[in-house]
C-alpha cells in the first residue's frame, strides 16, 4: 500500500505545510512540559485514535481527531497524505553509537560462533585495536563516506535524531579524524548528531604498560584541541576491568568537564565494578550499558538525574546478559534504549529491532520500550524539548508505518520492516 498524497491548493514555490489525515493511531502525544519519564510513568504512553496531524515548516502545528478537522482553518499550499490504517510514531532517538568505523569485522564473528574468546581474539589482533587499525589507516573522506552510508541507513529505518562517539582513533590524528568526520556528517545531516569523544575506549598496544602517558595524552593533547573546534559534545570512557579503572575514569572525566564535556560513560558491561557510580558522582547525562547490575548501582541512579541507557542488541550479538530494564524501571531510574552500533558487538543500528528485543529479552512493556526509544532517548541526548514526542512546537521528526493491527504488533512482528514514510523537519524524505 502507498499513501494516498496530494496537493490540496496549488500554491507557488516549495510546499510550507503537510497534513497527515485518518490516522488509526497518533503515538505519543506527550505534553510539550514532558521531557523524561521514569518509573511508572515510562509506560503512559498517550494515543490518539482516528487522527490528524498538521505541519508548517518544521514544526508540530496542531493534531486532533478526524471529526474535529476544521479544513477551513488551515492554510494553503499544502500537502497531504492519507495514512489510513497506519500508525504515526515520533522517530527514535538513537543515543549510543559508534557509526564512523573504516571495516567490518565479520570475521571475529566467525571466530565467536568457533568458541574463541573475547581475550583470544584479541591476541590475535582483533577487538578495539582491530578497529583501531583500521581506521588509522583510512583517510577521513573514506570515512565520511562510509558513515553518510550508514547513517542514511538508519534514518530509513526511523532514527530522527542520534549520537556517534569517536574511539576507534585510538592516537592524536586518528581520534581528531574521527570527531572531524562526525562534525562534517552534523554539518550535512538532516538530523541532528551528538558528537562524543571516546578516546578512552581502550589502550593503544604502545601504551598498555604506561597508563598515565595515555591519559596525559587524552587530557594534555586531545582535549584541549576538541575543545579549540568545538568537536565533542559529551566525554566518554569505557570503565571496566582491563580497560580505565575508576580512577583513571574519574580523572578522564574531570578533565573533559573543565572544557565543558558532560559525561556519558560505558559502565557495568562485563561486571558491577562501581562504574556506574561514579558516572553518577560525575553528574553524567547517561551510564550505558548495565548488564551487570548489583543494589549498589541501582541505588546511586535512584537517587541521581543520570538516565540508564541499554543496549539489546549487543547482549543479543555477543550472547551476554541482558540489562534488568524491569529492576530498573521498580527502582524509578530512567531508562533509554540506543542501538550500540558498532563493527564489533552490535553491527546493526536498526532501532525497531532494539525495541523488539527490549520487549522480548528485557521483558519491557511495548509502551515502555518505545518511550524509552524516543522521549527517553532524546533525553539522553539533551534533545527532549524539541524530539521525541509528538508535541505541539517540538520538531517534525517522525514516521508513518505500513498497516498494522495494533501499537504491540510493531515490536511483536520484529522481522518485517513495518516502517513505510519517514518524515523529518515536516517534509517526506
Amino acid at each position: 500500500m502507498t499513501h494516498n498524497k496530494r496537493t490540496l491548493a496549488s500554491g507557488k514555490g516549495r510546499v510550507r505545510s503537510l497534513l497527515i489525515t485518518h490516522i488509526k493511531t497518533l503515538v505519543g502525544t506527550h505534553p510539550p512540559r514532558a521531557k523524561i519519564l521514569r518509573g511508572q510513568s515510562m509506560a503512559d504512553l498517550p494515543t490518539l485514535d482516528d487522527a490528524w496531524l498538521l505541519i508548517e515548516q518544521d514544526i508540530i502545528q496542531d493534531f486532533g481527531k478526524m471529526s474535529d478537522l476544521n479544513r477551513a482553518e488551515i492554510a494553503n499550499d499544502i500537502t497531504e497524505i492519507n495514512a489510513d490504517g497506519c500508525f504515526v510514531l515520533p522517530s527514535w532517538c538513537d543515543s549510543h553509537t559508534h557509526l564512523v568505523f573504516a571495516a567490518s569485522r565479520e570475521e571475529e564473528f566467525v571466530l565467536k560462533i568457533q568458541g574463541k574468546s573475547y581475550e583470544e581474539i584479541a591476541a590475535a589482533g582483533g577487538g578495539i585495536l582491530n578497529s583501531a587499525r583500521k581506521v588509522q589507516a583510512s583517510a577521513e573522506e573514506e570515512l565520511y563516506d562510509l558513515a553518510q552510508k550508514r547513517l542514511e541507513e538508519v534514518i530509513r529505518m526511523g532514527t530522527g535524531a542520534i549520537e556517534i562517539k569517536s574511539g576507534y582513533g585510538l592516537s592524536l590524528e586518528s581520534e581528531l579524524k574521527m570527531l572531524r568526520v562526525i562534525h562534517r556528517l552534523k554539518e550535512h545531516a538532516p538530523i541532528p548528531i551528538k558528537a562524543t569523544f571516546l578516546g578512552a575506549h581502550a589502550y593503544p598496544e604502545q601504551y598498555k604498560n604506561d597508563h598515565q602517558a595515555y591519559v596525559d595524552l587524552l587530557t594534555r593533547q586531545l582535549l584541549p584541541q576538541i575543545a579549540d573546534e568545538g568537536l565533542a559534545d559529551y566525554m566518554d570512557v569505557f570503565c571496566e576491568r582491563g580497560f580505565f579503572s575508576l580512577d583513571e575514569t574519574s580523572r578522564l572525566l574531570d578533565a573533559g568537564a573543565k572544557y565543558g564535556l558532560k559525561p556519558k560513560i560505558h559502565a557495568n558491561q562485563l561486571s558491577a565494578s562501581g562504574a556506574v557510580e561514579i558516572g553518577v558522582k560525575h553528574q553524567a547525562l547517561s551510564v550505558d550499558h548495565l548488564e551487570m547490575l548489583d543494589d549498589h548501582a541501582i541505588g546511586a541512579l535512584a537517587n541521581s538525574a543520570t538516565i540508564a541507557t541499554l543496549l539489546p542488541n549487543c547482549s543479543l550479538f555477543l550472547g551476554i546478559p541482558f540489562a534488568d530494564a524491569r529492576r530498573l524501571i521498580q527502582a524509578n531510574v530512567p531508562v533509554a534504549l540506543a542501538s550500540d552500533f558498532n563493527p564489533g558487538s552490535s553491527p546493526s543500528g536498526n532501532m525497531n529491532l532494539v525495541v523488539s528485543l527490549a520487549c522480548i529479552k528485557q521483558k519491557m512493556l511495548p509502551e515502555e520500550a518505545i518511550n524509552a526509544a524516543t522521549i527517553n532517548g532524546a533525553a539522553a541526548l539533551e534533545l527532549s524539548h524539541q524530539y521525541g514526542s509528538i508535541s505541539r512546537g517540538k520538531k517534525a521528526n517522525l514516521f508513518i508505518t505500513k498497516p498494522i493491527p495494533s501499537l504491540a504488533y510493531l515490536p511483536y512482528s520484529f522481522g518485517s520492516n513495518h516502517l513505510q514514510t519517514i518524515i523529518l523537519n515536516g517534509k517526506v524524505y
